[in-house]
């Protein structure tokens, strides 16, 4: 489907060193805002492909001094081609401003929908729980490390597929890594210690997301950072008492929330274990209940 875009690109390598420009698009409704600047629902004129432009205002990297972090990320997600990574077709920039082009995902956050409906019935929850693990194996497999899942940062397509759409924290390394990112609730024990930590912080949020999932909330928030962080640490996991939530979907979130991330379940196996084989949809598609 994204071919075009490919094509239209490749194109423009060969004819010409600009390549995008703002004149290549049609600008649509706002999408969203954050706090570097917008997202457009765009069409590339010459395909009539949709898009979404991410525009980003210089001022504000300049002025947290985030420009290394930006670059870092387009070169992570531009080297990504997997069905359940958002993709960056490319970017251009003006005086004022950096455009990053990306896949549009129709149904936007899974954010919205876990706040929508409270929580996710099991095949749901088992179904993205899949496609993430899918996800982060192909990006593992190419040395990139997330460290900011969550359901904020997880887009769904037209079709119901999740997508993970952003790579701000994420590090391409072979070594480990010392910097304290993320967010508060999804930190895995050796980030919140400071210690050095590797790719297994990624399966610790797989946890943190499959218990929020299920129960509409994260395992270890509590009124304060203070209190979480103790928690995260002490790996206090309670379940709340509830039948919606099955005995082998517990066993899963048990065996990824281990505070030792060599003993965290690897994430070929989380692919075997029960609770997905038995509720996960196979193509990864999802609509909505």
């Amino acid at each position: 489907m994204d071919t075009q875009m490919q094509e239209t690109h490749r194109e423009k390598e060969e004819n010409s060193p600009k390549l995008w420009c703002l004149e290549d698009f049609e600008i649509g409704k706002p999408l969203g805002k954050g706090k570097f600047g917008r997202v457009y629902l765009a069409r590339e004129k010459k395909s009539k492909y949709i898009v979404a432009l991410k525009v980003i205002f210089k001022e504000q990297l300049e002025k947290y001094r985030l420009q290394h972090q930006l670059r870092r990320e387009m070169e992570i997600q531009n080297t990504l081609d997997h069905s359940n990574v958002l993709r960056l077709f490319g970017w251009f920039h003006d005086a004022d401003r950096i455009f990053l082009i990306l896949e549009y995902a129709h149904r936007g956050e899974l954010y919205k929908l876990l706040k929508k409906y409270g929580h996710l019935p099991e095949k749901q929850a088992a179904t993205y729980i899949a496609s993430l693990t899918e996800a982060l194996a192909y990006c593992h497999q190419k040395h990139v490390i997330h460290r900011d899942i969550k359901p904020e940062n997880l887009l769904l397509d037209f079709e119901g597929r999740l997508k993970i759409a952003d790579f701000g924290w994420s590090v391409q390394s072979t070594s480990k890594r010392r910097t304290m990112c993320g967010t508060l609730d999804y930190l895995a024990p050796e980030m919140v210690e400071n210690k050095a930590h590797d790719y297994a912080v990624d399966n610790w949020t797989l946890g943190v997301l499959c218990f929020e999932f299920l129960y509409g909330f994260p395992p270890f928030e509590a009124e304060n950072q203070t209190d979480t962080f103790k928690r995260i640490i002490k790996v206090d996991l309670s379940f709340p008492p509830t039948p919606h939530v099955s005995v082998e979907a517990k066993n899963l979130i048990v065996r990824l929330l281990v505070k030792e991330s060599s003993k965290r379940l690897p994430l070929p196996k989380i692919l075997e274990h029960p609770w997905i084989i038995k509720n996960a949809d196979p193509k990864g598609t999802f609509n909505e209940q």
